[in-house]
């Protein structure tokens, strides 16, 4: 018989998995709760497109649901787990052989006084987006909390569009977290010259807002920044409180191992909600990309079926702002020689990080793809000392 697996979460790591299992033969039933009343769909165009693309890019077209027997539950929340009798709880008990949890992640919230007045917006949801494309019109003012890669996204869209746009970071410069100093400074000066204020190192202290409506930032050094709408990305939290409340293990998002198990035999988690392992990074890492839910979803298919595991792969990530496709694989860390190949005033390059052995580690690249790519396959190979 095979077994009933049921996947809690509705988004790119949930749909690719039910697709996975009926292309592999899976015969069993798969059953996909969904907390928001939209069909799956693709979440970049939210930050890249919101101004004037298409938000309903939807994963898979609505029948196919239907024709692949998946039991599509939209609109429904899962409120908790029953480890000992294999249920979950949602609008009714509903019993899995194997549960997967893909419930992704959550925006942070900006813990300051005025964030809940009107035209604050965070940027996770379709609806998220099709509210931000209502407040943002080319006479708006708009200030993103938070330079990182959404921010940027979002202040290039708007930009492009004719919208004033300043960014409040507070570490010292975007991208802190994820990017390189250079490909940081790159990115910041890409962006001033297109005309984004960019204001690092600066804390924000209140909102003020005028007819329940928000009208500036406020800075701890007493900036005021009038504005018309907010976007705070400042970064995001694993939902796993399902899995918490369930006695699994969870270390800042479920931990799981390389097959995407949990501490559950019967229960897997793939997608932005786990901590796993990470292909020359020691201990645990929580990747936010599609590439990697999409990595995962593979091994979750595999383990169900008894088909052979997919061997690991790099960690890569893209993103779009303005005329630059950026494309980063393997994992940025600190105290890395970089080299660098092309201009950035061209618009196209790369910086190839190096370790003090000389081993490639990780590429950052723009309108680069030859460059990515031949990065990517030294990285996966495992021959990452050979000349580029």
């Amino acid at each position: 018989m095979s077994p009933r697996v049921v996947v809690v979460g509705g988004g790119h790591a949930g749909t690719t998995l039910a697709a996975l299992l009926r292309q592999g033969g899976h015969r069993g039933e798969i059953i996909m709760f969904g907390d928001e009343v939209d069909f799956p769909y693709h979440r970049p165009p939210l930050s890249k497109k919101f101004v004037d693309g298409e938000l309903e890019q939807w994963l898979r077209p609505a029948p196919f649901y239907t024709e692949q027997r998946i039991d599509v539950r939209l609109g429904e929340r899962v409120s908790s787990i029953d480890r000992a009798d294999r249920r979950v709880h949602a609008s009714s008990p509903c019993p899995y052989d194997v549960l997967v949890l893909a419930t992704g992640a959550r925006p942070r919230d900006l813990p300051v006084p005025g964030v809940t007045v009107g035209g604050v917006v965070s940027l996770r949801t379709l609806e998220d987006a099709r509210a931000l494309r209502k407040h943002l019109t080319a006479d708006r003012r708009v200030v993103i909390i938070g330079g990182g890669y959404i921010g940027l996204e979002v202040a290039a869209a708007a930009r492009a569009n004719g919208v004033e746009v300043t960014i409040v970071e507070r570490e010292q410069r975007v991208l802190a977290r994820v990017a390189s100093e250079e490909l940081s400074a790159i990115l910041a000066s890409y962006h001033r010259e297109r005309g984004t204020t960019i204001i690092t190192g600066a804390q924000v202290r209140r909102l003020t807002s005028r007819d329940g409506q928000v009208r500036a930032v406020v800075l701890d050094d007493g900036t005021a920044i009038p504005c018309d709408v907010v976007v705070v990305g400042v970064g995001a939290v694993p939902r796993d409180e399902l899995a918490v409340a369930a006695g699994l293990d969870c270390d800042q998002g479920i931990v799981v191992d390389g097959s995407a198990r949990t501490s559950d035999s019967a229960v897997f988690a793939i997608g932005d909600v786990t901590r796993r392992p990470v292909p020359g990074v020691d201990g645990l890492m929580r990747l936010e990309s599609i590439p990697s839910a999409t990595e995962q979803a593979r091994q979750v298919s595999a383990a169900i079926l008894g088909a052979e595991a997919p061997a690991p792969e790099v960690p890569w990530f893209w993103s779009d702002q303005f005329d630059l496709k950026l494309k980063i694989a393997g994992v940025v860390v600190p105290g890395c020689h970089v080299v660098r190949r092309g201009e950035p005033a061209s618009g196209r390059f790369a910086l190839l990080h190096h370790d003090d052995a000389g081993a490639v580690t990780a590429v950052e690249t723009a309108n680069a793809p030859g460059e990515f790519m031949a990065a990517k396959k030294l990285l996966r190979s495992g021959h990452a000392h050979s000349h580029l």
